[in-house]
């Protein structure tokens, strides 16, 4: 599941070179970055990638918002210190819960894609389009509901684009397959349903 692959399709670069590359193209390149940046077995790159876009937006939201977690019934406040509890929370965030929301998705992911795909890829190659995926979130920790609305519907978007493409499908059968795992991503792991709302409350639609 974690397999590094030495030279893997297409040539990915490895290192803050490769990262900032990838996060480019799958920015403005999605179909040629998911067609050429997304090989069988090579798992760690894209987990190294989709951890570190958790690690902007949490640190985004410590930075800018830190009432938002710390100190609440999730994230209580140890030794009464915003510092240590925020260091700790990178630490879990990084080591545990990234990697797990990952996989955990991808495994509700491939249930979903059997539903619908006849001729499916990996499991591997389905992680990696979550991580790829969520490229945009970097700047959803900015405390700006219409930002991160934004940020949510483009890596949704991006993510419908990679099922479509990684596993050799329609859009169609990609966002019916897509729909519940993007919904429990970008709409409540990065925070889009709750910034959506208030951007629609603010121009009076709700």
């Amino acid at each position: 599941m974690t397999t590094w692959v030495e030279n893997p399709r297409g040539g990915r670069d490895r290192g803050p070179r490769g990262i900032a590359r990838a996060w480019v193209e799958v920015l403005f390149r999605p179909r040629r970055f998911f067609r050429n940046g997304v090989a069988p077995g090579d798992q760690a790159p894209g987990l190294v990638f989709g951890v570190l876009v958790a690690l902007c937006y949490v640190g985004g939201v410590l930075w800018f918002t830190p009432e938002r977690l710390l100190g609440t019934d999730f994230v209580p406040l140890l030794a009464g210190s915003r510092a240590v509890t925020s260091l700790l929370l990178l630490l879990v965030l990084t080591l545990f819960v990234a990697p797990a929301t990952m996989h955990l998705l991808g495994a509700l992911q491939t249930v979903l894609l059997v539903l619908v795909v006849r001729d499916r890829a990996g499991v591997s190659e389905t992680v990696q389009t979550i991580a790829y995926a969520a490229a945009p979130c970097v700047l959803a920790g900015y405390p700006s509901p219409f930002l991160r609305t934004l940020c949510a519907v483009y890596g949704a978007v991006l993510f419908v684009v990679g099922l479509s493409v990684i596993h050799r499908t329609s859009l169609l059968r990609a966002t019916v397959a897509g729909a519940v795992p993007a919904t429990i991503l970008f709409g409540y792991g990065f925070g889009g349903v709750a910034a959506a709302t208030t951007v629609l409350q603010a121009i009076g639609v709700l």
